[in-house]
């Protein structure tokens, strides 16, 4: 049965402005208006010491041209609407301590009732309660709901945006690094990072650590959610420190090192601005760890270490052929399609284990219901940037997401969705792709050809994603159409060139490399 998303509008009799609060009800017992205008405003009736599952429970007189409030309780939803209609309730909200579910029956009692039924949350009855007493005033209705807001259009220039910038600057990294290699600086300052080589057995190991880490927060989801956040926290502040760095080299101040000292990572007497960048970039990560509750904000901090953790991870991964990138596509492609579409199946909720994981088990503290392109992202070196990847790939409504609010003025916004999010997982492992295809580029002197392919057609697919989300209404694997768009792309033009056996291999990288 699928349940639909409404609004229950309170008010006080003797004011005109309300409050609106999220109800979820099931349209095939009684449909709402559309409209706040149209819907009537009748008066609630507060019965929430009771669970109104038998007569004796009906108070004297009933409940004539009123909106019913009660406690959930054992007996069915029928039995609860039956004897509220017929002691002449207009409507019934049954307020529930647990996930909201759809208000299900048969169609033998669909058809015996024709007043709406819906849930409540316990947390919004007590704001009723304390903000309007008993006397208030509520009206139900369910607003249409845009199909897309126009937040995707943030998500969309901010992925291809990072995709883009960071192939860019990993492929130019890496092509520099093997032809200034005879000039290499050994400075402390100016030494490249170093960067891991993903091999096939690496990716073997990531996937059955990433279907372990799934299934360990399935079932402990409250134990680990404070560990994730203080590793996306130090991992996100190496990766603003890594995007930061080689514009602060460029200020002409603060280049004295300091004093010799004991202390970690100061023992190597850093400059004193590489410090002071230091310092700052803990400080950005520690102020979204504490603050990170606030909506209002703390999304622009979240999406803002979160690009720079991206475009860290895109240039010191890399995949050495064209073969290890459609190994690593394919092989997380079947991954995000099992646990987001096949798991259903299996499991008693009838909700993937992807999809409870990332909304938190409905009887966490900290369950949170999202609307979420699910993606995956790998990595192998070092251990913490290990757990980091997994995390990212199984909490996609934690930090490891691209998170924008609503921009839409619709009421629903207050339901489930207040944000839309994009998986670091969905712009990293097509993003290795893109990286590949620049550094191929520049190797075969190809003008940029594979790179701007690939960047174009991650783009396409990410559109693709965002459609398919709004026709279908529910979390989409993003790898599902972002995988095909970029392997067939690259292979396209590798074809077009007559280049695949090179492509396949990477041979065009040991030719060049030769002449070192």
């Amino acid at each position: 049965v699928l349940g639909e998303y409404g609004m229950a509008h309170f008010s006080d009799k003797e004011k005109s402005q309300g409050k609106d609060y999220c109800i979820f009800f099931n349209s095939q017992w009684a449909r709402l208006p559309q409209d706040l205008n149209k819907a009537s405003r009748l008066q609630i009736h507060d019965l929430t010491a009771s669970v109104l599952c038998s007569p004796s429970e009906v108070p004297e007189g009933g409940f004539t041209n009123r909106i019913l409030m009660v406690l959930r309780g054992n007996c069915t939803f029928y039995e609860k609407v039956r004897l509220a209609q017929i002691n002449g309730a207009r409507g019934l909200l049954i307020v529930s301590r647990d996930r909201l579910t759809p208000p299900v029956g048969n169609r033998s009692q669909y058809e015996e009732i024709d007043i709406p039924v819906a849930l409540l949350s316990y947390t919004d009855m007590l704001d009723i309660s304390k903000t309007f007493g008993k006397g208030g005033e509520v009206a139900l209705y369910a607003p249409n709901e845009p199909v897309l807001d126009y937040n995707m259009v943030i998500i969309f220039l901010m992925a291809v945006g990072t995709v883009a910038i960071g192939g860019y600057w990993a492929g130019s990294r890496d092509i520099k690094k093997r032809y200034m290699k005879h000039k290499r600086d050994d400075s402390t300052e100016k030494q490249d990072e170093e960067t891991v080589d993903v091999t096939p057995i690496m990716i073997g190991v990531f996937v059955v650590m990433c279907c372990s880490m799934l299934v360990l927060l399935y079932y402990f989801y409250d134990q680990l959610v404070y560990m994730i956040i203080g590793i996306f926290c130090m991992a996100a502040s190496i990766g603003l420190y890594s995007c930061l760095s080689p514009f602060v080299r460029r200020i002409p101040f603060g280049k004295c090192r300091i004093p010799e000292n004991n202390l970690p990572y100061c023992h190597k007497r850093p400059q004193v601005r590489m410090l002071l960048l230091s310092v700052f970039c803990v400080g950005v990560s520690l102020t979204w760890g504490v603050f990170r509750n606030e909506d209002q904000w703390a999304w622009v901090l979240q999406d803002t270490l979160g690009i720079a953790f991206c475009l860290y991870m895109l240039k010191t991964i890399r995949l050495p052929t064209f073969k290890a990138c459609t190994l690593l596509l394919v092989v997380l492609f079947v991954y995000d399609v099992f646990f987001v579409v096949i798991t259903p199946f299996f499991t008693s909720s009838g909700e993937s284990i992807m999809v409870e994981v990332a909304a938190g088990p409905s009887d966490s503290s900290t369950h949170e219901k999202v609307r979420a392109h699910w993606g995956v992202l790998y990595s192998s070196f070092p251990p913490f940037l290990v757990m980091l990847t997994i995390l990212c790939h199984v909490l996609p409504q934690l930090p490891m997401v691209l998170k924008v609010p609503r921009l839409n003025s619709s009421p629903l916004a207050l339901c489930d969705r207040p944000f839309s999010l994009l998986g670091f997982g969905d712009i990293l492992v097509p993003g290795q792709l893109v990286v590949y295809c620049h550094r191929f580029d520049i190797q075969m002197q190809s003008s940029r050809i594979y790179f701007v392919a690939c960047t174009i057609a991650y783009g396409i697919g990410l559109l693709i994603t965002f459609v398919a989300l709004a026709m279908m209404e529910m979390g989409q694997p993003a790898l599902l159409y972002l995988v095909p768009c970029t392997l067939l792309t690259s292979l396209a033009v590798a074809l077009w060139r007559r280049e695949l056996p090179m492509f396949w291999t990477g041979s065009g990288f040991a030719v060049n490399t030769s002449l070192i």
